[in-house]
């Protein structure tokens, strides 16, 4: 259901769940869904800007009723925005887009949650969060650093993303497993602790990375954070990534001892003929809905 106030033109699309009218209403909904479908800075396999897309028709495939929080989180309601309708004059003026629509969504008070498209978005929408939220800090799970200046020709690509975030805000990394000798010798140059991949099994370090995040945090999620075993659906899979229980359990400790203030789910690059990546996420989205929920 459209809501006469967005900022942006609307079309239509899928809602997020299939839910009935009464849970969909703007007015009454406690989570929004903002759709952005882009990929214009992608360096090895475009098709993230199909990702939203295919993460709202999985949704209507996802149980509603949740068995771990023995609830049926979309019961708060979950109202889908129209798909953000992305600018043509370059990847700043998209981030720049994002950030206005992100203020605009998170104005009114309710969880917001962004489905990319490039990781690229992310900064526009933490800009927005840290008007409202000026103690925020963001928790990235991701493969990648993202950590670059610029990379091929503009700082604003998606491999530039969590050094912008880095110059609005605290940021804690999870999961990382690749980056370029020059992020490398930046991280050192900054003394910035990463939580790498291949030391998730260590509870004590991952424990204090997270004990380092503000009363009040932003969550981005890139899916390449997660295996490519179980996610294999991303632009630039790397092995050695996060399991599912793992992942969640990361993700429910941090909805319970923080004020998530909005999040974003990254990078689904559909696969044709294979759904796991595409249920995956929407089955993720839906858990951050009800994590989010069982703490307000």
């Amino acid at each position: 259901m459209s809501h006469p106030d967005v900022p942006y033109p609307q079309g239509p699309g899928p809602d997020f769940g299939g839910l009935p009218a009464e849970l969909t209403e703007f007015t009454t909904a406690r989570t929004l869904i903002l759709p952005v479908p882009y990929d214009g800075t992608t360096s090895y396999v475009p098709g993230t800007r199909r990702g939203p897309a295919a993460i709202l028709t999985a949704s209507q495939n996802v149980e509603l009723y949740d068995e771990e929080l023995e609830s049926s989180p979309c019961d708060t309601g979950i109202h889908t925005l129209p798909e953000l309708d992305i600018s043509d004059e370059g990847p700043e003026a998209t981030v720049r887009r994002v950030e206005e629509a992100s203020r605009w969504a998170m104005s009114h008070g309710k969880f917001v949650i962004m489905l990319g498209g490039e990781h690229s978005l992310t900064p526009g929408a933490v800009r927005a969060a840290r008007e409202r939220w000026p103690d925020l800090s963001v928790l990235q799970i991701d493969a990648h650093a993202d950590l670059r200046d610029t990379y091929r020709d503009t700082p604003f690509s998606h491999a530039c993303a969590m050094r912008r975030v880095r110059e609005s805000c605290p940021l804690v990394q999870l999961g990382i497993r690749n980056l370029s000798a020059e992020e490398h010798a930046w991280v050192k140059q900054e003394r910035i602790e990463l939580g790498w991949g291949s030391t998730r099994k260590d509870q004590a370090r991952w424990d204090h990375l997270l004990s380092t995040l503000s009363p009040n945090v932003y969550l981005t999620i890139d899916l390449d954070g997660f295996d490519p075993s179980i996610c294999p659906g991303v632009g630039t899979p790397e092995p050695g990534g996060i399991l599912w229980e793992e992942g969640l359990s990361i993700l429910k400790r941090v909805f319970a001892e923080r004020n998530v203030v909005a999040a974003d789910v990254m990078e689904l690059c559909p696969l044709a003929g294979d759904i796991r990546s595409d249920f995956l996420a929407a089955k993720l989205v839906y858990k951050l809905v009800g994590y989010r929920q069982s703490t307000v």
